[in-house]
């Protein structure tokens, strides 16, 4: 899939003949195919405390008083922080992406999947629950869907091409031999192939998996 927006203005940049595959993390915001790591501030968690003090502070006032509007007020001020610091980091991170690289690939997330709720149904209780929850504000916390939307705009407005590939399998098969297993992965951050023996941080072989998904894509469509 290769992602565009509509009725946006054209400020054409100059080609650099530069591609990039980026993986989308907590740990990292964003981790590239060449092995850069741009860091994920995590701004609400940094906030949490004051948040939840201020939010404790609201459910003690009295409704309709002047003091619980002042609370309100200071809730909804931490939340527009939180936004404000979110958007500059996503702004600068897509900027600095669009500006390096003529073609940038990423995963196609169901992200609106990824942080349904944990807890699951009566029917059918989730499982790991306090792992999947804390997994699940971490991932919002991080704001990768907004990620998404303003590097779509800015690509599409540099003239970029920006393009979606399936994520299956990308953090487990090795990138030097194609070699795919559930082991290859050790941890969050290391990846030692099973076969060969290649080793890396896992985020950039992933990272160079999709880059490689993307651009088969693109040949097949030029080729069609």
């Amino acid at each position: 899939m290769i992602l565009s927006c509509d009725d946006v203005p054209a400020e054409p940049l100059p080609a650099t003949g530069a591609t990039a595959g980026i993986d989308l993390g907590v740990a990292s915001l964003v981790t590239t195919s060449d092995g850069a790591h741009v860091a994920n501030p995590r701004h609400l968690a940094a906030t949490a405390d004051r948040l939840a003090a201020a939010q404790r502070d609201l459910a003690r006032k009295k409704r309709g008083s002047k003091r619980r509007r002042k609370a309100v007020a200071r809730v909804a001020a931490l939340h527009g922080k939180v936004r404000r610091q979110r958007l500059d980091h996503t702004h600068k991170t897509a900027n600095a992406l669009v500006r390096d690289n003529d073609v940038i690939v990423y995963e196609d997330l169901r992200i609106t999947n990824m942080t349904r709720s944990a807890s699951g149904t009566i029917d059918a209780p989730g499982r790991n629950v306090a792992q999947k929850t804390g997994l699940n504000r971490s991932i919002l916390d991080a704001g990768w869907g907004v990620f998404l939307q303003i590097l779509a705009h800015k690509a599409e407005s540099a003239g970029r091409e920006l393009i979606a590939v399936n994520p299956a399998h990308t953090s487990r098969t090795c990138a030097r031999c194609g070699h795919r297993a559930k082991d290859n992965r050790l941890t969050q951050a290391a990846f030692a192939c099973t076969a060969c023996g290649h080793a890396a941080h896992a985020d950039v072989n992933a990272a160079i998996n999709i880059l490689r998904a993307g651009l088969a894509l693109r040949q097949a469509a030029e080729a069609a």
